[in-house]
């Protein structure tokens, strides 16, 4: 991409990419961290609910206090994008109500928008991808995540001609996890609570890393993005090393798992006994391709790919992921290229609320990584039929009904205030992006 290069030149005009940063939790601080290492780029402003929190963060990171004390600090996220310093806004609250918010304010304000903020993408992205392409700026993943990471396994296999039969990324996966709580989720990381808390890190949000909410939501914003489908009853989460990508997903028509060719899942790095994976990919991401023609499918064999026994079905795959470290690679492509590291282009995909456990009516539900409820990936066109709650809206909403463990929340299940932004923009979407579904099932 030659992305370097360029940053080198606005190193050397001394006219760097001048970047805002929305929320200096984990994701943030590990972006924090690389900055001061990359000519070219400076942070100008940083808004979080508690400024001196986020100068702690800062010097966490390696900040000296010369830096810290020429960055502002703010409380007041709307302010931070109308500065005349800041050409890159970096949405990383993880709350969907604040992401659509700020979203707009970052369109509003003529500034491209970095979308850490997975929750509110899924939530309301392919309206907010419009309305960003209508006031001329970027609206793109992050770097770093899986969502983005997959996206160019994806690209990259297209434009090298390939057919893409499956997506997605590793994680820690067992059916228990689902009814995983902030109480219990650290003894899966083999951290103690205090530790957690010492490091930064948000109870809910690493819980919904683990019940599979955070999964859901990634392979509902890589499905919007690529147009990769869903499986119809929701991800699989077959246990699977690197070696055997090919073998173990591929149409069930064929010997594989796969429901259908093009689709998203999630590659567990647990058997389900329990044991682990050999060569897991719980960090990484993939991409298995199908080779179109015997031609290549000899390539494959004589290169070395790993490949199902047809040899026509291999894999590439990324094993890590560095998260916000990588983060810049998002910032410099929208500020210097005027490109996305990864968009969403359509609703395919959306994360219906789920019961963690029998709920009753009166309760209130806590949104992703609580108690109440978890996130299920579905087809677009299936969680219309079923009205389903999305889980971006799950959060402090009273239930009229009680649900059972295991069942999907409908919107008539719940007392939603129909005034509020994040509700009216979800139900904005739906009508826009929602009837072509419809169309399409006909």
């Amino acid at each position: 991409m030659y992305l370097h290069a360029d940053l080198l030149q606005r190193a050397d005009a001394s006219n760097p990419v001048r970047v805002g940063l929305i929320g200096a939790g984990k994701f943030g601080s590990m972006f924090l961290s690389q900055a001061p290492t990359t000519p070219g780029l400076r942070v100008t402003a940083i808004a979080d609910l508690e400024p001196d929190r986020a100068r702690a963060a800062c010097r966490t990171a390696g900040w000296s206090d010369a830096l810290v004390a020429d960055t502002a600090f703010t409380d007041d996220a709307l302010a931070l994008m109308a500065r005349p310093d800041v050409d890159v806004v970096v949405e990383a609250t993880g709350r969907p109500e604040a992401g659509i918010r700020h979203a707009r304010g970052a369109f509003a304000s003529g500034k491209h928008i970095v979308m850490v903020n997975v929750e509110a993408d899924v939530l309301a992205g392919p309206l907010l991808a419009s309305e960003a392409d209508a006031a001329g700026v970027v609206y793109t993943m992050a770097y770093g995540d899986q969502p983005a990471l997959t996206c160019e396994l994806v690209e990259w296999a297209r434009c090298s001609g390939f057919d893409v039969v499956a997506a997605g990324k590793g994680t820690k996966y067992l059916p228990s996890y689902h009814a995983s709580t902030p109480d219990t989720v650290w003894e899966h990381y083999g951290l103690t609570a205090d530790q957690a808390r010492a490091a930064g890190m948000n109870f809910q949000m690493f819980n919904s890393f683990l019940d599979g909410t955070k999964s859901a939501l990634e392979m509902a914003a890589i499905a919007n993005a690529t147009g990769l489908a869903p499986p119809p009853d929701g991800l699989g989460f077959p246990p699977c090393g690197m070696d055997d990508l090919a073998h173990v997903l591929r149409p069930r028509s064929e010997g594989g798992l796969l429901h259908h060719k093009g689709q998203v899942e999630v590659v567990s790095s647990l058997e389900r006994d329990g044991r682990p994976v050999a060569r897991d990919l719980r960090w990484g991401v993939y991409v298995v391709i199908e080779a179109p023609n015997d031609y290549a499918a000899a390539c494959f064999r004589q290169y070395g790919m790993n490949t199902d026994a047809s040899g026509r079905y291999s894999a590439m795959y990324k094993p890590f992921h560095l998260i916000g470290l990588e983060l810049n690679v998002s910032i410099l492509s929208a500020a210097l290229r005027g490109r996305p590291t990864g968009a969403t282009r359509g609703f395919e995909g959306d994360v219906a609320a789920t019961a963690k456990r029998d709920l009753a009516a009166g309760e209130r539900l806590d949104g992703e990584g609580g108690y109440t409820v978890y996130g299920r990936l579905l087809p677009a066109r299936i969680a219309l039929e079923r009205a389903t709650l999305p889980i971006g809206l799950a959060h402090g909403v009273e239930l009229k009904n009680p649900v059972r463990a295991g069942e999907t929340i409908a919107w008539s299940d719940v007392r939603v205030d129909g005034s509020a932004e994040a509700v009216r923009v979800r139900r904005e979407m739906e009508a826009r992006f929602g009837g072509s579904l419809a169309s399409a099932a006909d």
